[in-house]
């Protein structure tokens, strides 16, 4: 099962290597340390981007340089926050924003807690990077980072092979026609991908516990940054899930978790979780030739004990910690909600339908007002038919 991890509050391939100057910090004029280590950062931000593994070298620990090399950085930049003195030297909190050249429409932002050591003639260098307290881990937290570049993809792993990456890139590159083909153009049409090694890998770069995502085969977090608009996502796989799941389930998921990053600007905190992930699910499952009783088991079993559902799925019944069995049938559930648009109003109305939803800005009145507006009817009423629909697809 795929799934989507929102992330409201934090926020193809470019072949050619941006290489602008990092970001300077802010001033602290009453506190000569901080200045002193913002530089530091600073030095070591435009090293990284320059590849002058030399001068980098010269601000410190170079274990980030050797991890990171693979990364196409479009920026890099450090804001000390905090400076704590210790017995050896200082320990700083500091605020990372980075873009993925040619993907990253703004910065991701990362807090992180670097430890500093002293030379012998006062000055400072960096011992050791890590994520900041409660913070997720980044994905060279993990190891070296591979990668691999699809034509619409860029796919970084850890540990595993580089072939394997290549796959997820040939995936992901059939996903994106697919989702533009639906949804439209108007959007970055390139998607990142990553790979850790482990289920306890992707958890700890989402920053959950593992068994929050045991069986959710990827999940898209979205960054949003400082400039407003939105960009590309991260779709972050559980390799253990992933790996079981055959060639169609594989796809599906990636196409999935691609129309996560298309429908990204048009989907708010009005949009329904049944809408957001059901409308994901939708396109997935376009061109597979699945039918509504395969695609839809648990659902279609409740149906057939006679227990279908009242009502379409609030968004507590998409919890990662919810029952299994519960939350295969609200994603079903949605799925089936989206699918019935499709059929009965056409995909031109679903895709409106979608966007008017999120255009509402709040939760309270939207769907009603979309339902009214696009396609014609009541909550009543399309509750009404989209129960018929399930019963008639899945008895």
């Amino acid at each position: 099962m795929a799934g989507r991890r929102r992330a409201w509050s934090i926020g193809a391939v470019g072949l050619g290597l941006l290489l602008p100057l990092a970001g300077c910090g802010a001033g602290t004029a009453g506190d000569p340390a901080r200045s002193e280590v913002q530089h530091v950062l600073d030095r070591r931000s435009a090293a990284l981007l320059g590849h002058d593994e030399t001068a980098y070298g010269a601000t410190g620990t170079r274990i980030e340089y050797t991890r990171l090399r693979a990364l196409p950085l479009a920026s890099w930049s450090y804001r000390v926050t905090a400076l704590r003195r210790t017995a050896s030297g200082a320990t700083a909190d500091a605020d990372l924003r980075y873009r993925v050249a040619g993907y990253d429409r703004a910065p991701v932002d990362a807090r992180r807690t670097l430890t500093l050591g002293r030379t012998a003639d006062g000055g400072w260098y960096v011992t050791a990077d890590r994520p900041a307290r409660k913070a997720g881990q980044q994905l060279w937290d993990q190891g070296t980072v591979t990668a691999a570049r699809g034509a619409r993809s860029l796919v970084l792993g850890t540990g595993g092979s580089g072939a394997g990456l290549k796959e997820f890139a040939r995936l992901a590159d059939r996903a994106v026609p697919a989702v533009s083909g639906v949804w439209g153009t108007d959007w970055s049409r390139r998607v990142v991908v990553l790979v850790p090694r482990t289920l306890a890998g992707m958890a700890a770069l989402l920053g959950s516990p593992a068994a929050e995502y045991r069986g959710i085969a990827a999940v898209t977090t979205g960054e949003a940054g400082g400039s407003g608009r939105a960009p590309a996502d991260r779709v972050v796989v559980n390799p253990e899930a992933y790996a079981v799941l055959g060639d169609v389930g594989k796809q599906v998921v990636l196409t999935h978790e691609t129309t996560h990053v298309a429908t990204r600007p048009d989907t708010t905190a009005a949009t329904p979780l049944w809408l957001s992930e059901g409308y994901a699910d939708w396109i997935g499952y376009l061109g597979t030739g699945r039918t509504a009783r395969e695609a839809a088991p648990e659902l279609g079993r409740a149906v057939r004990d006679g227990e279908p559902p009242e009502a379409l799925p609030a968004d507590a019944d998409f919890g990662f910690t919810s029952d299994p069995t519960k939350l295969a049938q609200a994603y079903e559930s949605g799925w089936l909600a989206c699918r019935m648009i499709a059929d009965q109003w056409g995909p031109d109305r679903l895709g409106a339908f979608y966007r008017a939803v999120g255009a509402h800005g709040k939760r309270a009145g939207a769907v009603e007002a979309a339902l009214r507006k696009v396609l014609g009817t009541t909550p009543e009423e399309f509750t009404g038919r989209w129960r018929d629909y399930v019963t008639t697809q899945l008895g």
